[in-house]
């Protein structure tokens, strides 16, 4: 059963009169540092617990072991939950979105934490992606109970802290214990595109050992940037390759590789004894990740066995599997692309996208997710993991509005 015209029109009038409110809530969520590396993210949901206890909500807290965070490069996780239960009998929808950024960078003209407005713009690392939907969600939910007097089921919130290194120490780890399991779920994305499916992502280290000598006499050594300048290339070899492997999924075209990260060497004047790189191979839905990893651990020792005296070893650092999309999300992707169609005035598209996110873990657990939230049409647009990302506010206020009448649809 949908709202009512009236209660769609009360829902987009309570987020007017409230939008000020929403944009200085915003500001709050970007001007606490979240850096991931490295990874000291309780203070933020100590704050946003804080705002969202003052909007007469319980929150819980969820604090993740000490050994566990540090097993994963992190200082600390806390991860929050609000429940809002309007009708046990109903479904449960959950709204995630993440805290955790990764770090700023140079070349900003606004402050990274600053939450600067100009011109219609929030400017903040996080504005976008996805410290915004923590704005969205909210008030949509605060929308929602404000205008909507009868409805079913029950409404979480699910801020989490790791997506940059994962994601199984936020939503992972919640689903994992049983703090929670949604009926549904639509986590944070872009106002002009409705994702029902994402690639995946294998990450891994390789370390290549060599034996250091005096570059004088560089032949009582064994080079291992030359071992890994071999590996290297059969590995970018492979991209030429990927090309041919198209997906049917819209939004998603190939699988690629990138290498990401480089070091080794101890002087100028000494042959390298080791060198260590990671990469990162995205995986279309279409693909299987054990064959992936598999392939790729086959070219890196097949490169190694060329040059020899180097020993290699190979770590996996992440395994992220692709999003597809599950019976039972055809409800949320209609309510989003409905309301779109009267708040943006077009009509949005369902697709896939090449980023890797933590809807992917409710999808491993058999939870119908989508992605849809506050954003522009492109993750470049919104300079994204670069400097100056930024927020167009008229984006957050119409992305607020089409969740919270998605919200009407599936709990009234």
């Amino acid at each position: 059963m949908s709202a009512t015209a009236a209660e769609y029109q009360r829902i987009d009038q309570w987020i007017d009169a409230h939008f000020d409110e929403e944009v200085g809530f915003l500001q709050q969520m970007v001007r606490v540092p979240t850096d991931t590396p490295p990874g000291n993210n309780a203070p933020h949901a100590d704050r946003a617990a804080e705002l969202l206890a003052g909007f007469g909500w319980a929150v819980e807290k969820h604090p993740v072991p000490a050994a566990l965070v540090e097993a994963r490069g992190m200082q600390s996780v806390t991860n929050l939950v609000v429940r809002r239960v309007y009708d046990a009998e109903g479904p449960t929808l959950a709204l995630n979105a993440h805290g955790d950024v990764v770090p700023p960078g140079d070349g900003w003209t606004h402050p990274p934490y600053g939450g600067d407005v100009v011109d219609g713009r929030l400017y903040g690392r996080a504005a976008a992606v996805s410290k915004s939907d923590f704005a969205t969600y909210s008030f949509a939910a605060r929308a929602l109970e404000a205008c909507v007097p009868v409805r079913r089921g029950t409404l979480e919130l699910h801020f989490t802290y790791d997506e940059e290194f994962g994601g199984e120490l936020g939503p992972g780890w919640l689903l994992a214990n049983g703090i929670v399991h949604p009926d549904l779920l639509i986590g944070a994305g872009f106002s002009y595109q409705v994702v029902s499916a994402h690639n995946g992502c294998l990450q891994m280290e390789v370390t290549v050992h060599g034996r250091m000598a005096h570059a004088a006499i560089p032949d009582t050594g064994i080079d291992a940037l030359q071992g890994a300048t071999r590996i290297l290339a059969a590995l970018y070899g492979q991209n030429e390759r990927y090309r041919s492997t198209r997906s049917s999924v819209a939004g998603i075209e190939h699988p690629y590789l990138n290498v990401g990260w480089i070091s080794g060497g101890t002087n100028t004047n000494v042959v390298p004894g080791k060198v260590v790189f990671r990469l990162d191979r995205r995986m279309i839905p279409e693909e299987d990740p054990t064959q992936v990893e598999a392939d790729i651990r086959r070219v890196i020792n097949d490169a190694a066995g060329g040059f020899p005296g180097i020993r290699v070893e190979i770590r996996r650092l992440l395994l992220a599997r692709a999003l597809r999309p599950l019976p039972g999300n055809a409800p949320l992707v209609e309510a989003i692309r409905s309301h779109a169609r009267t708040v943006l005035g077009e009509d949005i598209p369902e697709c896939g996208t090449p980023l890797y996110t933590d809807a992917r873990l409710y999808g491993e657990a058999g939870i119908p997710a989508v992605l849809y939230g506050a954003g522009p049409r492109t993750v470049l647009e919104s300079n994204a993991k670069r400097a100056d990302e930024h927020l167009v506010l008229e984006d957050l206020r119409r992305a607020t509005r089409v969740v919270a009448r998605t919200l009407a649809d599936l709990l009234s």
